[in-house]
């Protein structure tokens, strides 16, 4: 029996029928039958209910219970054990782990797969209820005479620990994980209805000196977001054009001679079609060339940002931290922010950069600022900044639609804007705003949820910390950070 169930099972997910989308009608149809199994049957011992839902020959495998080959001895099983206990028992499904397969014959769907993951929960007399065990589950449904009945139950890979999302809110399975994942020290913010919420943080700045809420991290790349922001607001007020060619402000001394140089704008910068690579060492000549013309294909490249930062600082006469302290730092209280490394940085709180294996990393202390790289920020200041940006701060409605409009695409579901990656089909009509920051030992991301006003923000300070965004996305964003992880992974 269980080998024919398994033969079903893997012929279903290997057909040329995919995965359902979540807003199909199979999929709502088996969400619907596995509320009615679970949040009323199990939940509330309603036994007719599972009866009901049941096919006549419905077999169940569990990896530790054993087997059970009947409904009936199902239904006694269930009424002498989960519907006997001293407490009451609740399951639920976790969040955006459910997958629906159609299964087909003659292009007409009779049955369908459903996989998961289910959490198990206790509630004693007196006390507040508690986490049990965690469990895979895969469904076999069977449409027989127009009704949907679940014809093979399996229940696997039971873990009587959790990683999510106790874990997260236990400090010392926190700071083991990070241990484990040799990453040592985490920051991360949490956005909710459009504020900040929360910060949490987890091990070490370095060896001895505990992380703090007010820790400054070098958030690499994010720095972009700043120098993007910055422009917007420069342009909203009619101070700077999107659309003018930067050679009237500022042409690289290696790319003088290209006549492309006369063309590239501010556009092709933030929308990352600026034709540069994204440093020029990476050249054999280590010279800045252009790789294509501006405006036409996608490139990833800090260069761009480094070629605005010099037109900016030209045409206004101030650096870029100058600037940036003007239209960014101060409006926002944005005390521990910082484009260079100078006497207002607080050295001992700064979270030093750490290699794969845990060795400690030179601090660079740049005396330049840099429109591409190298802020040193806490989650608390870049909070408050993204917040601003969600909102269109500063913006004119026009700059703020094109700001988050799709303007270069990358992959499938996922784009550039102005400066801002976005993920887009997330379900439920959201998408996602993001960008991430890689340095040697300092690695950052975040994602914010604008109809919905969530996000995360993660700063770590290893080259182990991109390991540890996925179990982050998915704990606090659900299943909007699984579906960021599915295009991530496509």
């Amino acid at each position: 029996m269980l080998i024919t169930l398994l033969t079903i099972v893997l012929i279903g997910s290997s057909s040329a029928y995919g995965q359902e989308n979540k807003s199909s009608s199979l999929y709502q149809i088996i969400k619907n039958r596995d509320s009615l199994l679970f949040s009323v049957g199990f939940n509330t011992c309603s036994l007719p209910q599972f009866e009901n839902l049941l096919s006549d020959d419905f077999e169940f495998y569990h990896d530790q219970a054993g087997i059970t080959l009947s409904k009936e001895a199902f239904v006694n099983s269930m009424k002498n054990n989960v519907c006997g206990l001293n407490y009451k028992a609740r399951r639920v499904l976790e969040d955006g782990s459910m997958e629906v397969y159609p299964l087909k014959k003659n292009g007409i769907i009779y049955g369908a797969i459903q996989t998961g993951i289910h959490r198990f929960y206790a509630l004693e007399p007196g006390k507040p209820e508690y986490f049990t065990s965690r469990a895979k589950f895969t469904h076999v449904w069977n449409l027989l005479n127009g009704e949907w009945k679940l014809l093979r139950g399996l229940s696997y890979d039971h873990q009587e620990t959790e990683f999510s999302p106790p874990v997260f809110e236990d400090p010392i399975k926190m700071n083991a994980w990070l241990k484990e994942n040799n990453v040592p020290a985490l920051a991360i913010g949490l956005i909710r209805d459009g504020n900040l919420q929360e910060i949490k943080i987890y091990g070490e700045l370095d060896k001895g000196k505990p992380v703090s809420y007010n820790s400054i991290f070098n958030v690499a790349s994010l720095t972009k977001m700043v120098t993007t922001m910055l422009t917007l607001k420069l342009a909203s007020k009619g101070k700077w054009n999107l659309d003018e060619p930067l050679y009237k402000y500022w042409t690289d001394p290696d790319i003088k001679a290209d006549p492309r140089s006369k063309k590239i704008t501010t556009l092709n910068i933030l929308t990352q079609k600026s034709g540069f690579p994204n440093w020029r060492r990476e050249l054999s000549t280590g010279k800045l060339a252009f790789q294509f013309e501006p405006g036409t294909k996608y490139q990833y490249s800090g260069e761009g940002f480094e070629y605005l930062r010099h037109a900016l600082e030209s045409k206004f006469h101030k650096s870029l931290d100058q600037l940036a302290d003007e239209i960014i730092f101060k409006p926002l209280g944005m005390t521990d922010s910082h484009y260079i490394w100078d006497s207002h940085m607080d050295e001992s709180r700064f979270a030093i950069p750490h290699d794969s294996k845990g060795n400690a990393l030179p601090i660079e202390k740049n005396t330049t600022a840099s429109g591409a790289d190298q802020l040193k920020t806490t989650i608390a200041d870049y909070g408050k900044f993204l917040i601003a940006a969600i909102n269109g701060e500063g913006l004119s409605k026009k700059i703020a639609e094109q700001m988050v409009s799709h303007q270069t695409k990358t992959k499938d579901n996922r784009y550039i804007g102005l400066g801002w990656f976005i993920y887009d089909q997330l379900g439920d009509g959201e998408y996602a705003i993001s960008h991430g920051g890689d340095d040697p030992g300092a690695h950052s991301i975040f994602f914010l949820l604008p109809k919905s006003g969530n996000g995360v923000i993660i700063f770590t300070n290893s080259d182990n910390g991109p390991k540890l965004y996925a179990d982050i996305l998915k704990n606090y964003l659900k299943d909007k950070g699984k579906a960021i992880i599915d295009i991530e992974m496509k």
